[in-house]
């Protein structure tokens, strides 16, 4: 489980500082990324107010937040991009003010738009990028073929990287920040402008990282992509943390589930809704889809209300449950849904 901290009072504050509490009073130790009170200030404005969270190894972690909530300078600060304003950081153990060498040799990052070069070819991007980790030429070119074939780019490894899709670069852009096999991978933004097939062909690459034992933190614009890859989710609005938790913990906390119900024939969603109040209590009714919806509980309540239309006489063509959406949680907890955050702010 992700540990959060944040001294800011927000909906969910008192239940972040009980984790913090119970982080110190066990002394745990094996993790993959801290932030420790992280501040940044520019002209006076705190950009980032008090951040705290934790990464245990070989989970993911979703960064998410408004446009300029603050995640990209989170993130700068977590890769000794730009120096917090106070707080700190550890990556694999190293303290990103003491030892950020040591925290560049043990992490990689994948910023919102890929710095690859396009006149050199894909294979030569990677070659570039092993002498100035100052690898041995061998070993880049055993890891750059094998990364090539893990990211499909085999057979575009021999050209220009400026013929590349969106979609290859972004891989490319990430098989180089894998180069050196670091434990950590920081991704900023890493699916902004691809089409939903490169979309989803990028999740499956981070999805063996993460199998294969890799810790990432992950900022994204996308609520699916959270969603879709997030063990824990940290909601960061105007700099401050305001909800942490599993995708499924904050949906609920959004709202109910709700129960929906469609009946097979529009003569019985009178009946049908009469034994639905009498049994879940207040019912909305779509005549035109043929269509009840009610709040439930859980599964829990699909089963027993399944169960008392299954004994009627009211044929029934789908009944299902469904949850609030991260979008939902956004709302809920900022007021506005979730903005296009590419011009969030960019500061060192």
């Amino acid at each position: 489980m992700t540990q959060l901290g944040d001294k800011s009072a927000g909906p969910m504050s008192e239940s972040v500082d009980t984790v913090t509490r119970m982080t110190t009073a066990t002394g745990a130790t094996d993790l993959a990324i801290e932030a420790i009170d992280l501040v940044k200030e520019f002209d006076g404005v705190r950009a980032v107010d008090g951040v705290s969270f934790s990464v245990p190894p070989g989970s993911v972690l979703g960064l998410l937040g408004p446009n300029g909530a603050g995640k990209t300078t989170t993130v700068r600060m977590m890769t000794t991009l730009s120096q917090p304003t106070s707080g700190t950081a550890r990556i694999a153990g190293y303290d990103v003010r003491e030892n950020p060498d040591l925290v560049r040799s043990n992490m990689g990052l994948t910023g919102q738009a890929a710095t690859v070069d396009e006149l050199l070819t894909g294979r030569e991007n990677l070659w570039m990028i092993g002498s100035l980790y100052g690898l041995p030429r061998k070993d880049v070119r055993r890891s750059g073929d094998q990364l090539l074939e893990q990211f499909s780019l085999t057979d575009a490894a021999d050209r220009v990287v400026k013929t590349y899709s969106g979609g290859m670069r972004r891989r490319l852009d990430l098989a180089v920040s894998l180069l050196a096999s670091p434990p950590v991978l920081f991704l900023d933004e890493p699916t902004t402008g691809l089409d939903p097939r490169s979309r989803q062909e990028l999740w499956d690459v981070l999805r063996s990282l993460v199998n294969d034992g890799t810790t990432l933190l992950l900022t994204t614009q996308y609520l699916e992509e959270a969603d879709q890859l997030a063990d824990d989710i940290v909601v960061i609005d105007r700099g401050k943390i305001i909800a942490a938790g599993t995708p499924l913990q904050l949906k609920e906390q959004a709202g109910q589930a709700s129960l929906v119900i469609t009946v097979s024939h529009a003569d019985d969603l009178e009946e049908a809704t009469r034994l639905l109040r009498e049994n879940s209590g207040e019912v909305f009714v779509e005549e035109s889809a043929r269509q009840l919806t009610a709040s439930a509980d859980g599964l829990a309540d699909l089963t027993r209300i399944a169960g008392i239309f299954e004994r009627s006489e009211i044929a029934v063509d789908d009944i299902g449950l469904t949850r609030p959406s991260l979008d939902d949680v956004f709302l809920s907890l900022t007021g506005h849904r979730a903005e296009d955050a590419d011009n969030e702010e960019n500061k060192s």
